[in-house]
């Protein structure tokens, strides 16, 4: 059998939704985590100088969306057929808009261009937040389908830490897409997984 590793900052990020498909798949893997100040010690043996990794029998493999993609055609979790995979990355798609928005946020050092920053991603988050309750409620809780897809793992993944960027309960009012991210974090290998997982910041 393949040996899995993955390789990543010790935090959920990129990397939580990673972790929830390699155990849910049922794929034994090395976790491996390191701090941000321990970043320069890798950084230069990264493809491309960035993490998420995955690495398989030792040939390593980057792009976080990309080994999304290849654990979501594992585990049955990429559409029933090409138009539900569209959609899928569709989805994973404007979930990462998001997420990016936030990140560019939380680590801006200037205070004036972080408020700019701040007004324009309040100003979208809405939106983005109403397409998406909207698209659950409607595929019979699922963004995709009526069924699992890996945008549900990353966006049950993402929870807490797009929650923490914005410092407040991205989906409060939210109740399908509250629903969602319970589903995700209830099935067996992903709750197993989160029962043991260390602690981190985010």
């Amino acid at each position: 059998m393949p040996t899995y590793k993955l390789i990543y900052f010790d935090v959920t990020g990129l990397g939580e939704a990673i972790r929830f498909m390699l155990n849910y798949c049922g794929i034994k893997f090395e976790d491996v985590r390191f701090s941000f100040d321990e970043w320069p010690k890798y950084k230069s043996n990264m493809p491309m100088g960035q993490v998420p990794v995955l690495e398989i029998d030792g040939k390593q493999y980057h792009q976080s969306r990309a080994i999304g993609r290849f654990l979501a055609k594992k585990g049955n979790l990429y559409g029933s057929n090409d138009f539900e995979a569209m959609e899928i990355d569709a989805t994973v798609d404007s979930i990462e808009d998001i997420r990016q928005a936030m990140t560019l946020h939380y680590w801006e050092q200037d205070p004036a261009f972080k408020a700019k920053l701040k007004d324009t991603l309040f100003q979208k988050l809405p939106n983005y937040l109403d397409v998406f309750e909207a698209q659950v409620k409607k595929n019979g809780g699922y963004f995709v389908g009526g069924k699992l897809s890996w945008a549900d793992f990353l966006w049950a993944a993402y929870h807490d830490y797009m929650s923490f960027m914005v410092e407040r309960d991205l989906i409060k009012n939210y109740p399908e897409l509250k629903k969602l991210v319970e589903k995700v974090r209830t099935l067996p290998k992903v709750k197993a997984y989160i029962e043991k997982r260390p602690k981190t910041q985010f």
